[in-house]
């Protein structure tokens, strides 16, 4: 079935650009240490989550060729062409193809394709974050911001997290394995969820869980792009990233920088509120 909010996503790509996609490529693309992203030739950036440690086979130069075959012949390619990545086996593709995802929502933007949905820059999501007053949260990922306000709250919540080694001091007390997901969620009255699950495919299983009424937030620059997928399935807000010098963020990124080097400067915070 593949991942229903990539595909749905990229259909509303299509459907607002229209014949304008087959004429837009790649300018350039990087892979990052900490995030990975493409520029387009209509002058859009976007970025990704690079997914490091779902790369064992990377570690020497035959099974990193093999990793990603394209290098070298990544820029020039269609943006259409990266969309068809989006249910590759493939990590790497699949990676450069929400980077492209999230540009090409960033041109439909700019055409004022807003429609049904805020768009606020320089705010953060967890700002927007209500903690339930005698209710239950669950946080999908090691969202440290987010879990020292739950712990300031001495709030009632677990941090679901693949390795606990990111989690520190009482976090831990908090901790619980993803595949307990199905213990928690059902009854959370809120959810901050790293953007990563769109990455590795497990956000729309989660989303299934979630009840009515709850308060939903989807944060993380792989998950900057249009929302309406995801407001159909109960997601409230989305926190990403809008990329505004794309030359200069995949400069920083592609010597190790992060969202503390390009926040500010050549990116912003970005705030999708379902209206």
């Amino acid at each position: 079935m593949g991942n229903i909010l990539l595909q749905e996503t990229a259909v509303r790509v299509r459907e607002i650009l229209g014949a304008d996609l087959d004429t837009i490529t790649i300018e350039r693309a990087v892979f990052g240490l900490f995030f990975s992203g493409v520029k387009l030739s209509d002058g859009q950036g976007g970025l990704c989550f690079t997914p490091v440690k779902d790369m064992p086979q990377a570690v020497c130069c035959p099974s990193s060729a093999k990793a990603m075959p394209l290098s070298g012949r990544l820029k020039g390619r269609s943006a259409a062409d990266y969309l068809a990545d989006l249910e590759h086996d493939n990590i790497l593709r699949k990676t450069l193809a929400i980077a492209a995802l999230n540009a090409l929502s960033a041109s439909c933007w700019q055409r004022g394709e807003a429609k049904g949905y805020q768009l606020r820059t320089g705010e953060d999501a967890f700002d927007h974050v209500r903690i339930p007053q005698g209710g239950k949260s669950v946080v999908v990922g090691a969202l440290v911001p987010i879990l020292k306000k739950l712990i300031a709250a001495d709030a009632d919540f677990k941090v679901l997290e693949m390795d606990n080694r990111t989690l520190k001091g009482k976090e831990l007390e908090h901790y619980a394995p993803p595949e307990d997901a199905w213990k928690y969620i059902p009854d959370a009255d809120l959810l901050v969820i790293t953007g990563v699950t769109v990455l590795n495919d497990t956000l729309p299983g989660l989303l299934e869980m979630v009840k009515p009424g709850a308060q939903v937030i989807v944060t993380g620059p792989t998950a900057s792009m249009l929302p309406d997928a995801f407001f159909k399935r109960k997601v409230t807000v989305m926190g990403g990233v809008l990329v505004t010098k794309p030359d200069e963020v995949l400069d920083i990124i592609s010597e190790g920088g992060s969202g503390y080097h390009f926040f500010g400067k050549s990116a912003e915070r970005l705030i999708i509120k379902n209206e």
